[in-house]
């Protein structure tokens, strides 16, 4: 005793007496280390729920600077991007002709229109601007929603209540017009709850439309392609070309499992070709057919031509919006490329052969007015005739292609958002982590088109519903646009108003246009729209007031001390992963479940998983640790951060990122817990330093020990929340409906959590309770 007691008491000095620069270099090699660079950006002294929220920014392929990279990438963006614009050349004119052309002039009117639509729309529009309002280098409409949600506190989504540091404040910068507007804008999103319903609405409506895109767009192209035999073998019907063309889309589905990866990129060669096939008729039919169609040019020519037709020239708009088909591709599918690789390949290869085609045609058409019905094919050269029809159905296959994966990938943008129900989610690219497979939804999408085609069994009432859904999400994608440009950009107030006098307006005259349309086909993309919207809708609703639920309820820290100090309640030995939807406390399952089964784990996990709105978190960012006080509990909380590009990892890869990650966190935590008791002393002699670095690191092994013994007696246990939410009483009839019979019904229907997460179903534990909301 004589010896230890000096030692005892020489330890306990050295606990306050160390050097300030040996602490300060400790503290640079910890969070020097790679995995904790994430802690290092997070202050200390935030709240939980605060860090949570933040994330750092992505490097994305936007910000590509090697050309030969970016040229690879615009050269494969041909084979997944295009295929739709590509292939619009084969339905555009007969779809705006259907009876025939009544006045040799008015190929000039439809010309011009064409010319500018496509100038306009396609290209200053998407190519140039809707680019640059990428969320992180993602397009999309959830994309555009998710970027007004990070500038503004705009969104309904429950998990995203924290206030998020990366949110601009307007009001903190120097006032001038732009910056007012801008706060003005913000504060009106953020205080009124109509109008985060309204763009909510506005946002599932985009993505409903371009999911009918994803039905249509197969149906179009395949039957447009293969139409085309006609020409070559008239004995052909209308029913023998659309059983063929059924037989198509059917493979054409089965093929979407192997990914964008194996499927588009392999096809970029055949859609280069058909570029280079319908760039070279179109030059050729224009000099040898009337190069006067040049003067289509001067829009003098769309003002004649409804001053010639009227009422029949702004119907016929309907068919004029077919030429835009795909340029919403153009941004959907930004998270596979890059935006400087998209904007060389359609400037140089995508645009002037889609221009050249058009021209050639409408040149063939001024000498050949009677074939307006089938222009395409019939002003194909007859030599190079079935070659042409060859690249032409291949091409119509990988057009459809692209918009079934653009599809995909909207999917998974509004699941990890809150607004779809769960489904499978595969992830076929090592490289591109945007490109992903949803079973489900292909397995939906391939009976809607088949029934489609079976249904109306030519081209001309599916363009009547194409035109559509296209005019719509143009027209939702230019509103989204303009409040970016808005609060986010603050642009010039007259370049604001001249974008919504002229491309803005151009899209609304197309709105009007196909609504006309309405009893002819038109109908059907306002059907899917409405039973997609319903889904997201209920889902989105209950997914909200559950949350909403626990949050009204949930376990206080001080609660969570008390049980678990509770001697009633045995610490038994291991490991246990307490899943929870709550970033902001403990779900209140925990209490009924330590109130049926009184023990808990050696060392206890309460894990969060929590989507951002941003399309991918990097892997140093994907945890982030809390201990609750005391120490002596072992109790952690853990906050796993997605972005909605984000795979779900396998359990093993899961697991071994936690617990190292984990064990970092202790060390640095036991590090900082020292750090306010010795910043402040003297320095002293360097013996005594290294004794209480020594004695610190000790602190943190038996903590880091502690935990590799709970892993040590078997594998890691889950306890997971089994809720079954029912409306409280007094509730209205509608929302008892929603909620006990829609809601619920959706739940038993999709995948379960546990699924969702891929956990071992032999070490998972569900407690049930209800919840009433």
């Amino acid at each position: 005793m004589e010896v230890g007691s000096p030692m005892e008491q020489e330890r306990s000095r050295e606990e306050h007496n160390v050097d300030q620069e040996i602490l300060e270099e400790q503290k640079d090699d910890i969070f020097k280390s790679k995995n904790m660079r994430s802690h290092k950006k997070l202050a200390l002294h935030d709240s939980f729920d605060l860090e949570a929220s933040r994330f750092t920014t992505n490097q994305d392929l936007s910000q590509v600077e090697d050309w030969k990279t970016i040229m690879k990438l615009a050269f494969q963006s041909i084979g997944v991007v295009y295929g739709d614009l590509g292939t619009s050349p084969l339905y555009v004119l007969p779809g705006i002709f259907p009876t025939g052309i009544k006045h040799n002039d008015d190929i000039f009117g439809v010309l011009s229109l064409i010319f500018y639509s496509l100038m306009l729309i396609t290209l200053i529009k998407y190519v140039f601007i809707v680019l640059a309002a990428n969320d992180n280098g993602d397009g999309g409409t959830f994309a555009l929603y998710s970027l007004l949600c990070r500038h503004a506190k705009a969104s309904l989504t429950p998990n995203q209540q924290a206030e998020d540091q990366e949110v601009s404040n307007y009001r903190l910068d120097v006032p001038n017009r732009r910056l007012k507007r801008a706060s003005f804008v913000k504060s009106m999103l953020e205080n009124s709850q109509t109008i985060k319903f309204f763009i909510l609405f506005i946002t599932m409506l985009g993505t409903s439309m371009v999911l009918g895109d994803g039905i249509l767009t197969p149906c179009i192209s395949v039957l447009s392609a293969v139409g085309g035999v006609k020409e070559a073998a008239s004995g052909l019907t209308d029913n023998m070309i659309m059983w063929i063309s059924v037989g198509i889309l059917i493979v054409l589905f089965q093929v979407q499992r192997f990914g964008t990866d194996k499927i588009g990129y392999s096809f970029a060669p055949i859609l280069t070709i058909w570029f280079i096939f319908i760039g070279s008729i179109g030059l050729y039919n224009f000099f040898k057919y009337d190069p006067g169609v040049i003067k289509a040019i001067n829009p003098m020519y769309i003002i004649q031509y409804f001053k010639r037709n009227k009422k029949d020239a702004w119907i016929s708009l309907g068919g004029v919006v077919l030429c835009l088909t795909g340029s919403e591709a153009l941004f959907a599918d930004l998270g596979h490329f890059s935006v400087r690789s998209i904007q060389i390949s359609s400037c140089t290869i995508v645009f002037p052969s889609v221009i050249f085609a058009y021209f050639g045609q409408a040149s063939y058409l001024r000498q050949h007015s009677q074939d307006a019905s089938n222009a395409f094919y019939s002003s194909v050269p007859k030599s190079i005739y079935w070659p042409m029809f060859v690249v032409a159905v291949m091409a119509a296959i990988i057009a459809s292609q692209s918009l079934i994966s653009a599809s995909f990938s909207i999917i998974q943008q509004s699941l990890a958002l809150g607004c779809f129900p769960r489904v499978k989610v595969v992830h076929t690219s090592s490289k591109y982590k945007g490109q992903v497979y949803v079973p489900e939804i292909n397995t939906i999408l391939m009976l809607a088109c088949v029934g489609v085609t079976l249904g109306f069994k030519n081209t001309l009432k599916i363009g009547n519903a194409y035109g559509i859904a296209v005019a719509f999400v143009y027209t939702i994608t230019s509103a989204f646009l303009v409040l970016v440009m808005v609060m986010i950009w603050k642009t010039n107030i007259c370049l604001i108003v001249i974008y919504a006098l002229s491309i803005w307006l151009l899209e609304l005259l197309f709105l009007s246009s196909v609504l006309y349309k309405f009893m002819d086909g038109g109908y059907l993309p306002l059907l899917f729209a409405m039973v997609t919207m319903t889904i997201m809708y209920l889902w989105n609703y209950g997914y909200r007031k559950k949350y909403i639920y626990e949050l009204d309820n949930k376990v206080s820290p001080v609660k969570l001390v008390e049980i678990a100090s509770d001697t009633s309640i045995h610490r038994i030995p291991g490991l246990a992963l307490f899943y929870t939807e709550l970033v902001q406390g403990i779900s209140p399952i925990f209490t009924h479940y330590v109130a049926n089964v009184p023990a808990l784990h050696s060392v206890l996990v309460f894990i969060s998983i929590k989507s951002l709105p941003i399309c991918t978190v990097p892997l140093e960012d994907r945890f982030l640790f809390k201990r609750v006080e005391p120490r002596e509990l072992s109790i952690f909380r853990c906050i796993v951060r997605y972005g909605y590009k984000d795979s779900r990892t396998e359990w093993e890869f899961f697991k071994e990122m936690l617990t190292t990650q984990l064990k970092d966190f202790i060390r640095k935590d036991v590090f900082m817990s020292r750090l306010p008791h010795t910043t402040n002393m003297a320095s002293h002699e360097s013996d005594d330093n290294e004794v209480l670095r020594l004695r610190i690191e000790d602190i943190a092994q038996r903590e880091v020990e502690k935990v590799d013994e709970a892993l040590n007696v078997g594998d890691i246990v889950h306890l997971m929340g089994e809720n079954e939410v029912v409306a409280s009483k007094g509730s209205s009839f509608l929302k008892k409906l929603v909620i006990n019979y829609a809601y619920n019904w959706l739940r038993r229907s999709v995948r379960q959590v546990d699924e969702v997460f891929m956990i071992p179903r032999k070490r998972l534990l569900k407690v049930g309770m209800t919840y009433d909301v």
